[in-house]
């Protein structure tokens, strides 16, 4: 049975989320302008950031503890620690949009800046470097840590696929089906990448050769919007659109799972420290699918 639990007012807008290495979930309130923090079955921490106009985006565990977020609107890049103290980091280009995050191989934090068509790299020492896309008006969106040490991001506006390796060379990848808008991306148990397209209404999924499969979803206007994988090798991914959250196994097979609670907005999702999947509702909640 899916549980919900009300985490802030309906008008905070959790968005991102994802699981500390403290037993916690922490999540971003888009609209607040603060982080949360919830271990599951206690009570829920919040905590507020310089301006409540930035925008927290995108939530990501770093390899040093902390967790590490972006700030859509507020052009930085944010770090908070377990016990909640936050540091924010400026980015040297003007109104970048800094969306997804993810951590390397190389142990820093990179970052798809979506107004300028860049993906940014950041240190754990602050260090900050920009690698510019070779598509214009791509809207670099969601990125991650492939098993080929290169990171993997979606490009929305472009229809395509991106890798960037540690050195900052990128490569593209087109998809099949036009216009598809692809969004989030993740690494599966079985070493391709995950990603889903929000236009399409379709899951697709990219070899590290590059060969590419879509599996269309049951309600193509369901908006499938972020995807993670769990331990099992399933892929689990929000439906923005239809109030849901679905399955896919490696094989392609497709189940789908009604929030209960009507128009939540679900988007970010995670494996929780209790091994369910959790998601951020916009409407103010986190939900709970177990996974059996």
């Amino acid at each position: 049975m899916i549980e919900e639990f009300r985490v802030a007012d309906p008008g905070a807008g959790p968005y991102g989320i994802a699981a500390g290495v403290d037993g916690a979930l922490w999540f971003t309130m888009v609209h607040a302008g603060r982080i949360g923090r919830l271990v599951p079955g206690g009570e829920v921490q919040s905590f507020a950031l310089e301006s409540a106009q930035n925008g927290p985006s995108v939530i990501t565990p770093g390899p040093d503890g902390a967790l590490w977020f972006t700030q859509l609107r507020g052009n930085r890049v944010g770090r908070i620690t377990t016990v909640g103290d936050v540091r924010e980091y400026e980015l040297p280009s003007a109104e970048t949009g800094p969306y997804g995050i993810a951590a390397g191989a190389d142990g820093a934090l990179w970052f798809t800046e979506i107004n300028v068509d860049r993906i940014g790299r950041i240190t754990q020492d602050n260090s900050i470097d920009e690698y510019p896309l070779p598509i214009e008006k791509a809207f670099p969106s969601m990125i991650t840590a492939g098993p080929d040490d290169g990171l993997w991001f979606t490009l929305n506006q472009a229809n395509a696929i991106g890798r960037i390796d540690l050195g900052g060379d990128v490569t593209t990848f087109p998809l099949p089906t036009p216009n598809a808008g692809p969004v989030g991306i993740t690494t599966g148990a079985d070493g391709a990448l995950w990603f889903v397209e929000i236009l399409a209404g379709q899951v697709g999924r990219i070899a590290v050769d590059g060969t590419i499969d879509e599996f269309p979803l049951p309600d193509r206007a369901a908006r499938p919007h972020a995807i993670v994988g769990d331990e099992s090798g399933d892929l689990w991914f929000t439906e923005w659109g239809a109030n849901r959250v679905g399955r896919i196994t490696p094989a392609g097979k497709i189940d789908e799972f009604d929030l209960p609670s009507p128009e939540s907005e679900p988007h970010g999702l995670t494996v929780g420290p209790d091994g369910a999947i959790w998601t951020a509702l916009e409407t103010g909640f986190l939900a709970r699918i177990p996974l059996s």
